[in-house]
Order: C-alpha cells, then structure tokens, then sequence
C-alpha cells in the first residue's frame, strides 16, 4: 500500500501519525509524511490518506486537506471526527521517529485522562480518570538520543506512581518538558519539592520553565498559594509561564483580563495569553502585546499601543510568532 500521513497543525510531531507509520511500515506499506494539506503534482494515487487536526483554529486547512482528499481518514481533537487511531491499529503501541528526521527528544505520555471537568477541554471526557501509561525509560529512545523529554501528560501528578516518574526522571538525568503544564492550583510542598528537584525545560530544552495557566478571576487564591508553594522550593517566578485564557467568558470584561495579567506581571511570572474568542480583536491585540514582552516598556501602556506598529523586543522576554487560541487539549492547568 501507498499511505500518506499528514501532519495538518502543531509543532511537534504527532503520536498517531507515528503510530501509524510504523504500523504501516511494519506491514511492508510505503509511507510518506507531509505537513501540505493539498495534493502536490508529483504526488502518487495513496492507497489510503490519513490527516491529523489537533486545534480547532486549524480548521480552515482541515477544509483544504478534505478538498484536496475527500476519501481521507481524519482525526483528532480539532477535527470534526471521532475517529481514533487504535480503530485502526488496535492496542498497538510502537511509534516510527524516522517521519520526524529533524527531531531529536523524546516524546509521549506517562500519564493520560484528568481530574478536574473543564467545560473548555475535551481531556476528560475522552480520556477518563487519570491513570499512568508509561514509565521514563519506557519513552526515551534511548543512546544516541538525548536524555530530553516532552512528557504531554494533561495531569502528571494525577498518576498515583508521579513519584516514581519523578525519581527516574531526576536519577536518570533527564531534562523534561512538561509541556501541557501542571496544574497549579493542586501543587502542594511535596509536589513542588518534586518539581524544584529536576530539570525542568522549556520545549526547546534551553530555559528552565514551568507551564502552568490561570484562566479565571476566582481561582486568584488558589492560584497564588501555588505559586507561593513553587517559589517556596526554589523555583522563581521567571520560570513559570502562564497561560491565561481570555475570551471564553463571554461577561469576562477588559478591565478584569488586565487585573489578572497585572498580578502576575508584579510578580514576575511570564504571562501567556490565549485567546478563545479570536473575534474580539481587542483580544488580539492585547495578547500581542503581552507576548512580544511591549508591556515591560513603561511608555506603550495597552492604552497606546498600536498593533500595526513593528514590535519592539523588551529585554529577554521570548518572542511568538503568532498568537493563536486556547489549544482544545489543554485543560485548566492551573
């Protein structure tokens, strides 16, 4: 069979899709993977195309990927689709890195489901209760690969065993990303020692960083107590980047969007905004001045600041390229 694997959204390579191709590969398929949602000239007739849509604001390519391949299996959590890739591979488990030639970590769940029931996030409801799937070394490809992990667990101190995930990631000597965040608003002195004890990165595995979010004025208590538990360990507030949801609150108004981003900006935290609403432009906006770090400079006010202008880098503050809304599969980390 000819198969085609298409990568429609999102910067890491996708666990289905590399589950796909080694469970095509290892039926003797040809595989291709792409990230062109049309059908290029020199293109063959696949046996079977496959699509891959993880955030909803990535419809518009969706559209033109089933244009271009009407007879396509689609899924994902920005799909339209309920289709899910164990239909097709059933309890299999390899994944095949070599689609992602470039990429060099590690990648995958040791946890999967939620505690907590977000209206905004679709986790719970397709995934239950939180349970572990995986220990570190199970993920690691192993040498010559780096000792660098992107854990996507929604909820990895939901897992009753997060405590022997944390002591094979710090005697291991591994460097973790835990890129869907942790939920604050749970941490407490024992978890954040846990935090503060191992390599915490950003997802290029340059800064240390924590995701974490706040996406609601009524959990300020909560979230605080957390924060002050984190800083508490040992872990500063320039390692925690927040990601505020903005906009799903459709009473939510300007002036209580700015008191939370002010709060944590006096703090030192780096606040993320992600906006639900992408309507609103004054949303937009507003997350892009906060994520091309304009805020810090004391004389562009939000009040002032011209969105056509070209962006000024302050300081060391990290630089998006774009701003896009709340990604479905995150859940209210914090």
């Amino acid at each position: 069979m000819q198969v085609r694997l298409t990568h429609i959204d999102g910067k890491l390579p996708n666990l289905a899709l590399m589950k796909l191709a080694a469970w095509h590969r290892e039926r003797g398929d040809d595989v291709h993977l792409t990230r062109d949602v049309e059908r290029g000239f020199w293109e063959p007739e696949y046996d079977r195309v496959y699509g891959s849509c993880i955030f909803a604001f990535s419809r518009g390519r969706l559209a033109r990927f089933q244009t271009a391949w009407p007879e396509a299996i689609v899924g994902g959590t920005g799909s339209f689709s309920t289709a899910t890739v164990e239909e097709t591979t059933g309890d299999y488990e390899r994944y095949d890195y070599s689609v992602y030639p470039d990429f060099r970590a590690s990648i995958g769940f040791t946890q999967r489901g939620c505690r907590l029931k977000c209206k905004f996030c679709v986790v719970p409801e397709k995934e239950g209760k939180p349970r572990s799937v995986n220990t570190i070394d199970g993920l690691w490809r192993g040498d010559p690969h780096p000792k660098h992990l992107h854990l996507l667990d929604n909820d990895f101190f939901g897992q009753v065993e997060w405590r022997e995930r944390i002591a094979e990631i710090r005697d291991g000597g591994f460097k973790v990303c835990f890129n869907q965040g942790i939920n604050v608003r749970l941490v407490n002195e024992e978890i954040a020692a846990a935090l503060a004890s191992v390599e915490y990165r950003d997802d290029q595995f340059q800064k240390r960083r924590l995701y974490m979010a706040w996406d609601n004025l009524r959990d300020e208590k909560v979230f605080f107590s957390g924060v002050d538990k984190l800083e508490a360990a040992g872990i500063p507030g320039k390692h925690m980047m927040v990601f505020m949801l903005v906009g799903f609150d459709p009473t939510e108004t300007m002036e209580r969007i700015m008191y939370r981003f002010e709060r944590m900006a006096e703090r030192g935290l780096l606040p993320y905004p992600m906006v639900y609403d992408r309507s609103r432009k004054d949303l937009r906006e507003f997350a892009r001045w906060v994520t091309t770090g304009l805020y810090r400079d004391e004389s562009i006010p939000f009040s002032k600041y011209n969105v056509s202008a070209k962006p000024r880098i302050i300081g060391q503050f990290p630089i998006f390229a774009e701003v896009t809304e709340c990604p479905p599969i995150q859940p209210a980390a914090g």
